[in-house]
C-alpha cells in the first residue's frame, strides 16, 4: 500500500497527512522574486522545491492551482518599513523607469527559471497590478480596529490582534514579550504606537517615484500586504500550501497569518512549507563573502570558487539530492559527484527509450528482480510522500537503472520479467526522472551530428583506420561524451 502523503507544517512543527480542503482541487501560493535583480541561487532552490511539489501533487493526481507572485512595489531596502523601495533605488541607480527594471528582471527570472525546467505557476500575479485590492484591505483592517493611519502611513496594531486572540509569533515560534524587548531600543519611530507594528501602506515622500493615490494620500503598500491580497484573491479566504524561503518566515509569513486573520476571521493557510538555505564550503553564501553565484556563473564556470561549469540539469540534480528542510552546502566535489550521477542518470534515460519488450517463452520469469523493480517503484513514491525526501527518491530511481542497464547490456532479457513489470520500469524510470523530478536530456551536440560521427567510427574501424578511429574518439571527449565498444553494439554514451 502507498503511504499517504505528508508534508512537514513549519506552523504544527511536524509532518501531517495532506488533506487539502477541496479534493482533488490543491492551491498552493508561494512567495516570488522581488525583481530589482537577478535571481540568485537561493532563490532557485525554493523555486525548484516547490516546481518539483507542483509536479508531484499533479503526478499523483491533484488538479493543483500554483500561484507565484512577482514583487514590483513595497519591498524596502532592509526589508523593514523604512528607506528607499528596492525597485525604486534600482530605477534611480540606472536611471530609468521603475517598470523597466521590473521587465529586465522579470524577464531574466522567467529566462533562469525555464533553463531550470521549471514549470512556469499557473498565475503570476503582481504587487502593482493588485492595488485595488489592497487598498480595500486595508480600509477592512482599519475599520476593524486592527490597523490605524499615522502621518498618511497605515499600520497594522500587533497588541490589538494578540488581545483578540490573534497569536502574532505562532509560526516563528517567537513570544511576543521577547520581541517587544528586543525592539524596545529601536522604538524612535514615533509614528507607530508600538515597534513591533508592520506598514500595510506607506506615506510617499517626495522623493519616492513610486506611488498611488489613497484615502491616506499618495502611497505605496506594505511588502507583506500583497502576497495576503493576491494569494486569497486566486486561492480564496483559506487555501491549501504556502511556500517560501526559510528567510521569509519570519517577519513576512508571520504578517500574513496575521493580516490574514484579520481582514477574515480565519487562518489563511493550512500548510506552510519553507525551504532552507544555502552554503559555500560550509559558509553562509553571501555578496559581502565573496562566495555567493549567480546561476550564469555556475552554467559558465566564471567565478573564482569554481573549478569548472556545472550544467543547469546538474545544479537541479544537485539540489534534488538533499532534502528540502535541510541546509545545501556548495561545493565542487559535492557539485562534481552530482554532475557524475545526472550523466549516469541521463544515459539511463537515454537509452530506456530504444528498449522494447520481447516475448519468449525460453526464458523464466524472475519473480526477485520483479519484486526489486515494483519495490523501487514503491520506493519512489514513499520516499515522495515522506515529505517529499527527493534523496530516497533519487536513490529508489538508481535502483531502476540498475536494470534499465542491465536490460541494455543485454544482461537481462525483456522476457524475463514479464511485459507488465518491462513496461512499468521503462514508465516509471522516464515519468519519475522527466516528469516529477523535472530532469531531461541536455544535449551537447544534435543527434544527428553524433549519430553521423559515430557511423564513421564504425566505417572507419571495419577498415582499421586506427588514425581516424583515434580522431572520432577525440571529437567525442571534446563533446563530453565517449563511445562504448560493447560485445553486441557500438553506442555512445554521456562521460560520467
Amino acid at each position: 500500500m502507498t503511504q499517504p502523503l505528508k508534508l512537514y507544517n513549519t506552523l504544527t512543527r511536524q509532518k501531517e497527512v495532506f488533506q487539502p480542503i477541496n479534493p482533488p482541487y490543491v492551491g498552493m501560493y508561494v512567495c516570488g522574486p522581488t525583481v530589482y535583480n537577478y535571481v540568485h541561487l537561493g532563490n532557485v532552490r525554493t523555486f525548484l522545491t516547490f516546481d518539483t511539489l507542483f509536479r508531484y501533487l499533479t503526478h499523483i493526481g491533484y488538479k493543483v492551482r500554483y500561484v507565484r507572485n512577482l514583487t514590483d512595489v513595497g519591498h524596502l531596502v532592509g526589508d523593514g518599513d523604512d528607506g528607499e523601495d528596492k525597485i525604486g533605488r534600482m530605477a534611480k541607480l540606472e536611471k530609468l523607469e521603475p517598470m523597466e527594471i521590473v521587465q529586465r528582471y522579470t524577464l531574466d527570472f522567467h529566462q533562469v527559471m525555464a533553463t531550470f525546467n521549471a514549470l512556469p505557476p499557473s498565475i503570476e500575479p503582481s504587487a502593482t497590478g493588485h492595488m485595488v485590492e489592497q487598498i480595500e484591505a486595508v480600509k477592512t483592517l482599519i475599520d476593524k480596529g486592527l490597523a490605524y493611519e499615522s502621518n498618511g502611513s497605515v499600520y497594522f496594531d500587533i497588541l490589538k490582534y494578540n488581545e483578540q486572540g490573534g497569536g502574532y509569533g505562532k509560526l516563528s515560534g517567537r513570544i511576543l514579550d521577547d520581541l517587544l524587548n528586543e525592539t524596545r531600543e529601536l522604538d524612535g519611530q514615533a509614528e507607530k504606537r508600538n515597534p513591533l507594528d508592520f506598514a500595510i501602506w506607506k506615506n510617499a515622500s517626495p522623493e519616492h517615484i513610486m506611488r498611488w493615490p489613497s484615502p491616506w494620500g499618495d502611497g505605496f503598500p506594505g511588502w507583506h500586504l500583497e502576497c495576503s491580497c493576491m494569494s486569497t484573491k486566486y486561492l480564496g479566504a483559506q487555501f491549501d500550501i504556502h511556500g517560501g524561503g526559510m528567510d521569509l518566515k519570519f517577519p513576512h509569513h508571520e504578517c500574513e497569518i496575521a493580516q490574514g486573520n484579520g481582514l477574515t476571521g480565519k487562518d489563511p493557510v493550512r500548510y506552510w512549507m519553507h525551504a532552507n538555505m544555502l552554503t559555500v564550503n560550509g559558509q553562509k553564501m553571501s555578496k559581502s563573502l565573496g562566495n555567493s553565484f549567480l546561476p550564469g556563473e555556475l552554467f559558465t564556470g566564471n567565478h573564482p570558487l569554481l573549478e569548472q561549469a556545472y550544467s543547469p540539469m546538474t545544479v537541479r540534480f544537485f539540489m534534488l539530492q538533499s532534502h528540502y528542510r535541510s541546509t545545501l552546502d556548495f561545493s565542487n566535489e559535492a557539485l562534481k559527484a552530482a554532475q557524475k550521477g545526472y550523466r549516469r542518470l541521463v544515459n539511463g534515460l537515454r537509452v530506456v527509450k530504444t528498449l522494447s519488450y520481447t516475448a519468449d517463452e525460453s526464458v523464466a520469469v524472475d519473480a526477485k528482480k520483479q519484486a526489486d523493480i515494483r519495490g523501487a517503484v514503491q520506493g519512489f513514491h514513499d520516499a515522495l510522500n515522506d515529505d517529499l525526501n527527493t534523496a530516497v527518491g533519487i536513490a529508489n530511481l538508481f535502483t531502476l537503472l540498475k536494470y534499465v542497464n542491465m536490460l541494455y547490456m543485454n544482461q537481462l532479457q525483456p522476457a524475463a520479467l514479464g511485459e507488465e513489470t518491462f513496461e512499468l520500469l521503462k514508465h516509471s524510470f522516464v515519468d519519475f526522472t522527466e516528469n516529477v523530478l523535472g530532469l531531461l536530456e541536455e544535449k551537447t551536440e544534435g543527434h544527428g551530428v553524433v549519430e553521423g560521427m559515430l557511423a564513421l567510427y564504425r566505417e572507419y574501424k571495419e577498415q582499421k583506420l586506427y588514425d581516424k578511429v583515434d580522431q572520432v574518439r577525440a571529437y567525442f571527449k571534446q563533446q563530453g561524451l565517449v563511445i562504448k565498444d560493447m560485445k553486441h553494439r557500438i553506442d555512445w554514451a554521456y562521460e560520467e
